[in-house]
């Protein structure tokens, strides 16, 4: 007689396409396998893993929606390795943010976290200070094309994080980055890229106000400076409209 509870603690097993995909992910996550490089064929691979075509296409389309591998069709047709692209992992965040109704004032509070953790760690290594000096010189002759200065823009919150040597927070803040670059596309759409000049100038004093501080090694002013800047940053774009992450998605 099985005991109430015990469907909980079975183990399933996974099916042999999963194992199948399961094997190659480890060579391209691990390198064995590089971008571009075209997988053996399809015969080569039933042969080593013992496995039917139909199980080893079964795989095929596990490692494809992971967007890892391409399948191409034709006579020069076959599957190849794509390198796992951070986009990937922001829009399946953004699709489980949507439908957990996560509000977008959320994405800018996670992003003002991991920000100012980031900035609290500042090395005030020489590198990291060239590198956002070079970009806030490159704002200055972007001011005036709101859709450039965006980009940038997300390019100095970037440098920020990853100023602090972890690559984990690199990649979540790429991933905020990813839903906030989309949002930040259909405010100017709505609101029309005129409505940005001194949104954007605003901003590049700000950059050049944090870049001060940092260089003066003047860790904690420059943590308020910034916490100050996000504020407004967030303010700014959560206003009245409304507007949802699913709208931001769609």
């Amino acid at each position: 007689m099985v005991s109430v509870g015990a469907e909980s603690s079975l183990v399933r097993i996974p099916k042999a396409g999963e194992l199948v995909a399961s094997q190659l992910r480890r060579q391209i996550v691990t390198g064995e396998l590089e971008e571009g490089e075209p997988l053996p064929s399809e015969s080569a691979l039933m042969a080593r893993y013992g496995v039917s075509r139909p199980t080893l296409r079964e795989a095929f389309r596990i490692l494809e929606s992971e967007s890892i591998i391409v399948v191409l069709r034709g006579a020069h047709g076959g599957a190849r390795v794509l390198a796992p692209d951070e986009s990937v992992a922001a829009r399946h965040m953004g699709l489980l943010l949507q439908y957990q109704g996560v509000a977008l004032a959320d994405v800018y509070r996670a992003r003002t976290e991991i920000e100012i953790a980031a900035l609290r760690s500042w090395s005030g290594s020489e590198s990291d200070l060239e590198k956002l000096t070079e970009l806030v010189e490159e704002g200055r002759g972007l001011l005036g094309d709101p859709v450039e200065f965006a980009k940038l823009d997300t390019r100095v919150h970037q440098a920020i994080v990853d100023s602090a040597g972890s690559r984990t927070m690199s990649v979540m803040m790429g991933m905020l980055l990813y839903i906030m670059d989309a949002h930040n596309r259909l405010y100017i759409r709505t609101h029309g890229p005129e409505h940005e000049l001194a949104v954007d100038q605003l901003a590049y004093r700000s950059y050049r106000r944090l870049l001060k501080l940092l260089g003066a090694g003047d860790v904690d002013s420059a943590v308020t400076h910034w916490q100050r800047h996000l504020h407004k940053v967030a303010t700014h774009m959560l206003d009245e409209s409304g507007t949802t992450l699913v709208e931001v998605l769609s």
